[in-house]
């Protein structure tokens, strides 16, 4: 018996020939590799980025192998009424959304310690990276209800779920709270026998490596409403060059891991109907272990200062 009949609620649906994806942030990164993965497997899908050059010149790409499987929405997550626009024009154009992505996510280039970051870091980063996985949730969930299928996935991130890395206190609160909500909503559907399906994406590959994705270019392409004083230009802070000092000062290289490991994890996960779908290692072990004897013991949490390359101050 497999775990989700055991629970009693139906089953993830096995055959996504036909079915419809909707990616948000799936200009590129991580959501272009989903959209990708998706495709090939016979979906249809729908693209989301508020940023539209990036966004047309994906569909453009993937509507040159996948034909009209495929169309873009230019879509800002931060706006409710944008989602529902993205929703709308899913419909339109497919009928139907069965698998929603709640992808979207931006780092928010604050400068400087926790107590320093310009209150429009954490509004832009809130309002992206956790308003957009709720907007996506209310647009999209009754769609999936009515018509008895479905599953969310939302895209978190170790940083914040597992435990966080101090000096990246905006992104790593707003992960953890992605990852809060993705519980709340597991255990509500579960709760009344729902046929739709949630799980929480840890971006993870089988080959070691960082991931080459748009979170090296903090504050990039950060609207007018957010705007501060010092801000990173449009195209972004390098934030690679100081990650790669940081490596070197612990004897290690960068390596780029393809990002095309993480949309095949993904796919795995849906199709067996995992709440966490990332894979396992002794580092991640460690540091939940760490975190959780921390809380138990009612220990300082030694775990936030340890060594490590990840945990790049920032100036």
């Amino acid at each position: 018996m497999s775990y989700s009949s055991a629970l009693g609620y139906r089953t993830p649906v096995q055959d996504l020939g036909g079915k419809v994806a909707v990616v948000t942030g799936g200009g590129g990164g991580i959501g272009r590799a989903l959209g990708e993965r998706f495709l090939a497997a016979g979906m249809r899908v729908v693209l989301s980025d508020i940023d539209e050059p990036l966004l047309a010149g994906t569909v453009d790409v993937f509507a040159g192998r996948f034909g009209d499987a495929v169309i873009g929405v230019p879509t800002d997550v931060a706006q409710l009424e944008s989602v529902e626009r993205l929703r709308d024009a899913t419909l339109d154009a497919f009928g139907a959304a069965h698998q929603v992505c709640n992808n979207a996510g931006i780092p928010s280039g604050s400068d400087g310690a926790l107590w320093e970051h310009h209150v429009n870091d954490w509004r832009w980063a809130l309002d992206v990276n956790v308003l957009g996985v709720i907007h996506g949730i209310n647009t999209f969930l009754p769609v999936l209800l009515e018509q008895g299928e479905g599953h969310v996935v939302n895209t978190s991130s170790s940083n914040g779920t597992f435990a966080p890395l101090s000096n990246s206190a905006v992104y790593a609160t707003t992960k953890a709270a992605v990852t809060t909500i993705t519980e709340c909503l597991w255990g509500q559907l579960r709760s009344i026998d729902a046929p739709v399906q949630a799980s929480l994406l840890l971006p993870s590959t089988r080959t070691p490596g960082a991931l080459d994705t748009g979170i090296w270019r903090p504050g990039r392409n950060r609207p007018e409403r957010y705007a501060r004083p010092g801000q990173a230009p449009v195209e972004g802070r390098d934030a690679l060059t100081p990650f790669v000092e940081q490596l070197e000062q612990h004897g290690q290289e960068l390596v780029f891991a393809p990002i095309e490991e993480v949309a095949e994890i993904a796919l795995e996960g849906i199709l067996a109907d995992q709440f966490w779908i990332y894979l396992p290692s002794d580092r991640s072990r460690a540091t939940v272990d760490g975190r959780a004897a921390s809380m138990r013991d009612a220990l300082p949490p030694d775990y936030l200062i340890a060594p490590s390359p990840w945990n790049v101050p920032k100036k």
